[in-house]
């Protein structure tokens, strides 16, 4: 067999084995989180470009899960948008939306300083 054919089919494999584990992964945690996989913050703020949303989100006053997971549900009282007129953080602001008792989905996090930084948060 050439070593070129080889190579496709061998990537062509690589990439259907890690779709699939990628798209299992989130199907099955979907529900499943419970208790654990829900966090609760007071106020967050997102970033909206042009595009869409960000898929970052900063938290503050959070309540965090007790154990790594790979999705986390965090359910905010308070949730500013911030919408930009450009793609870029020191552009001009459009508006800033602020929008109540909102649930987001985000991959992971990382704390510090009072804050938490979500990430990995497809738009709802």
């Amino acid at each position: 067999m050439n070593i070129t054919l080889k190579r496709l089919l061998g990537t062509t494999a690589a990439v259907t084995t890690g779709t699939a584990a990628l798209l299992g992964a989130g199907a099955g945690t979907a529900g499943a989180g419970g208790a654990n996989g829900r966090a609760h913050c007071e106020r967050a703020e997102r970033i909206m470009w042009s595009s869409g949303p960000s898929t970052d989100v900063i938290g503050h006053r959070c309540d965090l899960p007790d154990e790594k997971r790979r999705w986390y549900t965090i359910e905010i009282d308070t949730l500013v948008q911030t919408h930009h007129h450009m793609d870029y953080l020191d552009g001009k602001v459009d508006r800033t939306e602020t929008l109540h008792g909102r649930t987001v989905r985000c991959l992971g996090y990382t704390s510090g300083n009072g804050t938490v930084h979500w990430f990995g948060c497809p738009p709802s």
